[in-house]
């Protein structure tokens, strides 16, 4: 096992989906995502740090990865896709897998910020090149074999004050800036 340390060069990859839906439906609350990556990273040299996005017709969207980009996350972003009947799709699952492997030769440390279990494969296949993988989820929405086939995985449920914007406090700060 790779331990952590210092001078480790990481790179973050973050399934924006999977963490929204996920904080979402346990919290009713959306994701600090300064404070995911700057957990991820723990105190080591950050390289890159990606945000995998969907853009929808409406844009509405467009703001908050205005935000992910402030805060010096890279977006990769895709287009909803809507098929006939309804059905939409979103899916960055490839193109993430895609761009940790390729990250892989000049990193030390990889981190996953999802967790989706069909992201198995990629843990192991960068395990086996020497690579640390490290999960950061929230541990009722993830894979329980994602988390076991990673070298460590965060519950972002322990600390959900860190991790958390609630709805409510975000009311609280639109009204205010209204009264201002």
């Amino acid at each position: 096992m790779i331990f952590k340390h210092k001078g480790q060069r990481v790179a973050v990859f973050i399934d924006v989906q999977n963490l929204y839906h996920s904080a979402k439906n346990l919290y009713n609350a959306r994701v600090d995502f300064s404070k995911v990556v700057e957990t991820a990273v723990n105190k080591r040299s950050l390289i890159r740090a990606f945000a995998y996005v969907i853009k929808t017709k409406t844009g509405e969207e467009k703001s908050f990865f205005e935000a992910l980009t402030n805060l010096g996350i890279e977006t990769r972003v895709k287009d909803l896709q809507e098929f006939y009947g309804g059905f939409k799709k979103g899916d960055w699952d490839v193109g993430m897998a895609v761009d940790a492997i390729r990250m892989a030769s000049v990193m030390d440390a990889i981190v996953l910020v999802t967790g989706d279990g069909d992201f198995v494969p990629l843990v192991e296949y960068l395990k086996n090149r020497g690579k640390r993988v490290e999960v950061l989820a929230f541990e009722r929405s993830a894979s329980s074999k994602l988390k076991e086939v990673a070298d460590e995985f965060v519950n972002l449920e322990e600390n959900t004050k860190r991790f958390l914007l609630s709805t409510s406090s975000r009311t609280r700060r639109t009204t205010q800036k209204k009264k201002n």
